[in-house]
């Protein structure tokens, strides 16, 4: 028994939910969204909340269950507040800047990355060098971050990269100068 999936999801009054055959519609102040899900399991919308059920006790189907649940739970919940990731550039003379719908990375290439933001995504810019990256969408939101990070991704020497706010990241010793080693004139 999935204690996840058996939970109801109540509808905030700002947000409609229209279930058409295996397609989840989620509207709200900050957007649209849709969810195709498997047909393993059911998605009803009664009395002002969504229950999810599954159709049998397969492996397969205890797995979307729970699944399905925490995904519309996001949809309602990025229709009503939206999601947000921060990012943050550590290195001498790393910056970001904001041109109309893209962002404008100079991360120590020869040119500066532009990266334009798909539709439903905004960049925010501050200090040149914080990056938030919002969204009504939970999954575009993250995988837009983790393509921006992938650009640049920390240094494990110097630490210096594209680094997910207060990210720790481990720095490595590096070769240490060895005086008197035998053979060495």
């Amino acid at each position: 028994m999935s204690r996840i999936g058996d939970l109801p999801i109540v509808i905030p009054v700002s947000v409609t939910v229209e279930v058409n055959g295996h397609l989840v519609t989620v509207s709200g102040p900050k957007g649209n969204l849709e969810l195709k899900y498997a047909p393993a399991v059911k998605v009803e919308v009664l009395d002002g909340k969504v229950i999810v059920k599954r159709k049998n006790d397969l492996k397969r189907s205890k797995a979307l269950h729970g699944l399905t649940r925490s995904l519309i739970a996001n949809m309602i919940a990025g229709a009503i507040e939206g999601w947000s990731k921060n990012l943050e550039l550590v290195g001498v003379g790393f910056r970001a800047e904001v041109n109309s719908n893209k962002l404008v990375l100079n991360v120590g290439f020869s040119h500066p990355v532009e990266i334009e933001a798909p539709a439903g995504i905004n960049f925010e810019v501050s200090d040149n060098t914080k990056i938030k990256i919002t969204g009504s969408d939970k999954q575009l939101v993250g995988q837009i971050a983790a393509n921006i990070k992938k650009i640049k991704p920390p240094d494990v020497y110097k630490g210096k990269g594209i680094r997910f706010e207060g990210e720790y990241i481990r720095k490595k010793a590096g070769k240490s100068a060895k005086v008197g080693v035998a053979g060495a004139k």
